[in-house]
């Protein structure tokens, strides 16, 4: 992994922003840079393992019927190619998700980890 580590905020709980979010980490992940995907808010319903509840979800047809990678292979292949996801432990306690809702791989985690895992690297928002 290169050393210039990329932090993604994912506060929107929209199709449009998660689908976003989850592409720029597989692309980046795929240039051999570290991840870190943080979701916090209406975001964390990106990390569920049922994510059918982002709105706009019927977009994710749409894309897919245009050639476009749907969100389950996006986040797939951010799995598989080693980004780290969060779920805001706060953002979980105020959207009322049940951490054991979560994605397999996902880590309940504050903001700090975040930063820590970040470092001096580049953090994005969505």
């Amino acid at each position: 992994m290169t050393p210039n580590p990329l932090g993604i905020i994912l506060l929107s709980g929209t199709h449009e922003q998660a689908h976003f979010a989850f592409s720029l980490a597989a692309a980046a992940a795929a240039l051999d840079r570290s991840v870190v995907v943080f979701a916090s808010g209406a975001g964390c319903r990106a990390l569920l393992a049922d994510w059918s509840g982002l709105e706009d979800v019927g977009r994710d047809a749409v894309v897919r019927r245009r050639g476009v990678a749907g969100f389950g292979e996006l986040r797939h292949a951010a799995l598989e190619t080693g980004v780290r996801f969060l779920a805001c432990d706060a953002g979980l306690r105020a959207e009322a998700i049940d951490p054991t809702a979560l994605q397999d791989g996902v880590e309940v985690a504050g903001i700090a980890t975040l930063l820590e895992a970040v470092g001096a690297g580049q953090i994005v928002s969505f």
